[in-house]
């Protein structure tokens, strides 16, 4: 039985197919952040020196959130969801240790398990830029460690030479200082599930809209907010976030929408990122269904009415996970029965 009334179910497949088939959907998402999260490798917050728009050849550099920074969070929420309603336990699947082969995520993000198996992953996620550049975007902020005194003094700490700190009155070198990106920050970013069936693609649907957290240090900080504005279902893939954000920023410049060091209006991004990527998608040599704008608020509504409720979320997770074992039972088990032979 279908779970959605606004989405065709020749958009979907029927069962999730051991090869690609070439159906597509994409979803458009514009990643706001809302605290002072750190995408980061090796101390230093991602960055990419590139062209500022698709007419504007300026070169600036930008933030990026690279690919694994967006999809394992979301991934990790699903895993949540699966661990809550009781389709999966900690102890027969394991993130990144033990996986258990036969679950949705496993299924539909894929795995890796050296000689055991694997199962490549259908959704598919690329690099995010942010709009705006990254001088205007990122602030560095000092760090410190007080004592429970409130000061960065403790008396009676030892130091290496065995003397106390206290007694001389010397100050702690607990002081660091670390790059943040600033709040109202964005991201556009694609999010492409391929193959979907109806419940893969709500059970990716619904990881993306639930996840809050992004980058290093999520439990302090990180705070993201997903802001889809459209799905478009196609035989193939389409534009890449960079030429995306590139678009955007060429409308908001031309729209005098980009006032630094003014954050962005988020409904100014919003706008154009809708128009820019219906351009950009009048360009494309693919067939496809675009839910945009006006268009996308039904099939919104129904997803949120879905996942506002215990019964709907449960019918999503369940019809997922049998799905998932399905494929499992097919294709997983004859993996691991060829591996055990050779």
């Amino acid at each position: 039985m279908a779970l959605l009334k606004t989405v065709e179910p020749k958009l979907f497949q029927t069962a999730i197919p051991y090869k690609p088939m070439g159906k597509y959907v994409h979803f458009l998402t514009i990643r706001i952040t809302e605290s002072y999260p750190l995408f980061q490798t090796d101390g230093e917050l991602n960055k990419a020196r590139v062209r500022a728009g698709v007419k504007d050849k300026t070169t600036i550099s930008r933030l990026s959130m690279f690919k694994r920074k967006q999809s394992t969070p979301e991934r990790l929420v699903g895993r949540e969801l699966l661990r809550n309603y009781g389709l999966m336990t900690a102890e027969e699947c394991e993130y990144n240790v033990n996986f258990a082969m036969d679950n949705p995520d496993c299924i539909i993000y894929g795995f890796a398990i050296g000689d055991s198996g694997s199962e490549k992953s259908k959704v598919v996620v690329d690099t995010a830029f942010s709009i705006t550049a990254f001088d205007e975007s990122h602030e560095t902020f000092t760090l410190n460690a007080p004592y429970e005194n409130g000061t960065m003094a403790a008396k009676g700490e030892k130091k290496s030479d065995g003397k106390l700190d206290g007694e001389l009155g010397s100050v702690t070198a607990r002081i660091n200082q670390q790059d943040h990106i600033l709040p109202q920050t964005f991201f556009p970013s694609i999010v492409t599930l391929k193959d979907p069936t109806e419940a893969s693609f709500l059970y990716v649907f619904n990881n993306i809209l639930r996840t809050r957290h992004y980058g290093a240090q999520t439990t302090r900080t990180g705070r993201v907010r997903n802001e889809l504005i459209g799905v478009i279902f196609a035989d193939g893939e389409i534009t890449s976030n960079l030429r995306w954000t590139q678009a955007i920023y060429d409308k908001m410049q031309s729209n005098n929408s980009i006032n630094s060091p003014e954050p962005l209006d988020e409904d100014d991004v919003i706008s154009a990122a809708k128009s820019a990527i219906e351009e950009l998608m009048a360009d494309e040599f693919i067939v496809h269904t675009d839910f945009i704008g006006e268009t996308f608020v039904p099939l919104l509504s129904e997803v949120k009415a879905l996942t506002n409720s215990e019964a709907g979320i449960k019918s999503i997770l369940q019809k997922a996970d049998a799905e998932a074992k399905e494929y499992a039972n097919k294709h997983i088990s004859k993996k691991k029965s060829a591996a055990k032979a050779g």
